[in-house]
């Protein structure tokens, strides 16, 4: 870097000397004498030239030391865990597919298991979420769903879910019982819910509500039985 910089200092005082004696030696002409314009012209393009040179080489140098620093920065901001990964624990679950939702939900056993419906890009979910993941430890007993909307939009469609944040409350044999959609503003309506439904009843079946989704999830089955016995 130290001789890219003495090099182009060197090309700098040559541009400038170079113009400086056209100058001078313009000023010294005799009275009359006509100079050769054309060879007057092209010496000052190659001092223009020279000293261009310099400068695009500095800049050239300088983007070359920024370049890694710029890679470092954007591999260490991808790495950083988006908002809703962030202070998961270990009773937050996500879900990426319905067959994922009917087997957490078959885990939540007899007890009480709730699942938030939500959107990357939603500013209110965004908002609540940090103040859900303080309830699901504060409820180590509670198996916390979180289903993302636009990875899901079937099984969020089968399951009525139109607005975000979205919250579905179930529990054992008795299925869904309770179903709403709850801002930060009124979280409250979530700390209710788990007050009335943190209950342990007796299991009898699978969870109610979710009927269709098993179908579906039946069929999903059987169709890829279907293929694997024809090939």
């Amino acid at each position: 870097m130290a001789d890219v910089i003495r090099l182009s200092s060197y090309s700098l005082r040559f541009a400038y000397s170079l113009q400086t004696s056209l100058s001078s030696s313009l000023n010294t002409l005799q009275p009359g004498f006509v100079p050769n314009r054309k060879l007057i012209k092209r010496a000052c393009a190659i001092a223009e030239s020279a000293r261009a040179g310099s400068v695009s080489s500095l800049s050239l140098q300088s983007r070359r030391r920024l370049g890694p620093f710029k890679v470092h920065a954007a591999v260490a901001e991808s790495d950083q865990p988006k908002w809703w990964e962030k202070n998961a624990g270990p009773n937050m679950i996500d879900i990426h597919s319905t067959q994922e939702f009917l087997s957490a939900l078959s885990q939540g056993g007899d007890g009480l298991v709730i699942v938030e419906f939500y959107g990357t890009w939603c500013a209110s979910c965004r908002a609540l979420f940090p103040k859900l993941c303080r309830t699901a430890e504060e409820h180590p007993e509670i198996l916390f769903l979180k289903v993302n909307f636009d990875e899901n939009k079937p099984m969020c469609k089968n399951l009525n879910v139109k607005v975000l944040p979205y919250f579905h409350f179930y529990r054992g044999a008795d299925g869904l019982v309770d179903a709403f959609s709850c801002s930060l503003a009124k979280f409250q309506k979530i700390k209710d819910a788990i007050e009335m439904y943190n209950t342990r009843p007796c299991s009898n079946g699978p969870p109610k509500g979710v009927g269709d989704l098993i179908l579906e999830a039946t069929a999903m089955a059987m169709d890829r039985s279907a293929e694997s016995a024809t090939t």
